[in-house]
């Protein structure tokens, strides 16, 4: 088999697991046919998707009733000696005609409607969507705050199942640590962008699809009629947990909204004061291995393994020139910066978690550095110190 022809049989194979693993998630909707949704862009898909549709079958109900009538009409046994003409001219222009005609009859209401989904202006608000491999960066940019979204599906579900016999959940890697609160009723536009590689944002209930491309900012916008949790997907083929992506959006009234609102509010100013804390302070080895070991399962592990062995692309931490011979500094920087296909770090993370992390892969799996960084060098770093 083609390299071309292996890289199409896997997008296929990709496409029908979320397609068909998004319509398992809702029951209620039929797994035939596209979802109304919950938007009126996405009901207005749905009814030219239907419109389209019966047209399809009603010519397809004219073409097979000729064939079956000049199949018993004009059989052999009927008309031992065949027709003499090649071709009729009225017949040629009459289907030339009709589907010139059907599409111009579409065409209205197919424009209308896609310049009506690239009309962002008078938004009530504006989120922007920063695709990372592999999860999404949402940042509130009217109310001042942003928080990371990712897959929390436990890994005892997909990984080893087999032979821990641990049981899917109802919402198996549909499921996100943090959801997309959004209020009903307010035409909310997102910005659309990536930190590495190209990602595509994909909400079926909100008929909204949009690649986030690094480099480029793309909009698109919804307005949400139905309270409710909505899910999807990244729908781009970007990179080896492509499907680890998933989005979760909570549509709710404007008064939830406003609660959940504030309480983001207040997450933040206590995440900076306790993010200020740990930087002025001077941490031990051990207090900061602990933390180091916390974030690297958390951040570093998907790709770098718990071993510190690497996985595929992405190189091996334990035995590493980066941390065992370079300095500390440059280790940091990485961190904090990215390189390649590392991500950046740096607003992720506080100072202190970075310090953390960086001492944790420099002293463990046998690195044995002893060396540390402490958060305020993290912090002049930053400052390009």
């Amino acid at each position: 088999m083609s390299l071309l022809k292996r890289v199409m049989s896997g997008a296929l194979m990709v496409s029908c697991f979320l397609t068909g693993h998004l319509w398992a998630a809702e029951a209620e909707y039929s797994k035939l046919n596209l979802r109304p949704g919950v938007t009126e862009n996405s009901q207005r898909v749905f009814d030219l998707h239907m419109e389209v549709v019966w047209i399809m079958f009603a010519v397809a109900g004219l073409v097979f009733a000729a064939i079956l009538y000049s199949v018993i009409r004009f059989r052999k046994s009927k008309n031992p000696t065949p027709a003499k003409f090649s071709h009729s001219t009225t017949l040629e222009i009459i289907w030339t005609v009709i589907p010139m005609l059907i599409l111009i009859y579409l065409t209205k209401p197919a424009i209308e409607l896609l310049l009506d989904m690239e009309d962002t202006s008078k938004a009530d608000m504006t989120v922007k969507v920063n695709g990372i491999r592999w999860k999404w960066e949402y940042t509130y940019l009217d109310e001042g705050f942003s928080f990371v979204s990712e897959l929390s599906t436990p890994e005892s579900q997909y990984k080893d199942y087999a032979r821990t016999g641990t049981e899917k959940g109802e919402n198996y890697l549909l499921e996100v640590n943090n959801e997309v609160v959004l209020p009903v009723g307010k035409k909310i536009r997102f910005l659309l962008t990536s930190k590495d590689v190209i990602h595509s944002w994909w909400m079926p209930d909100f008929a909204v699809k949009m690649d986030a491309i690094p480099g480029f900012i793309n909009e698109t916008w919804t307005k949400i009629e139905k309270p409710g949790v909505y899910r999807g997907v990244c729908a781009e083929l970007c990179g080896e947990l492509h499907g680890f992506m998933p989005i979760v959006v909570r549509a709710v009234p404007q008064a939830e909204y406003d609660q959940w609102v504030a309480q983001k509010l207040e997450e933040k100013a206590e995440a900076e004061r306790l993010a200020a804390e740990a930087a002025a302070k001077s941490w031990s080895m051990d207090d900061l291995m602990a933390e180091g070991k916390r974030v690297y399962e958390q951040k570093c592990q998907v790709c770098h393994q718990a071993s510190g062995e690497g996985l595929g692309a992405f190189p091996a931490l334990k035995g590493s020139a980066v941390a065992t011979q370079g300095p500390a500094d440059d280790h940091a920087r990485l961190v904090i910066y990215g390189r390649g296909m590392m991500q950046a770090f740096g607003t992720e993370l506080t100072d202190a978690e970075i310090a953390a992390v960086v001492t944790y892969e420099r002293n463990a799996w046998g690195n044995d550095t002893g060396e540390m960084i402490q958060p305020g060098r993290v912090s002049e770093l930053k400052a390009g110190n």
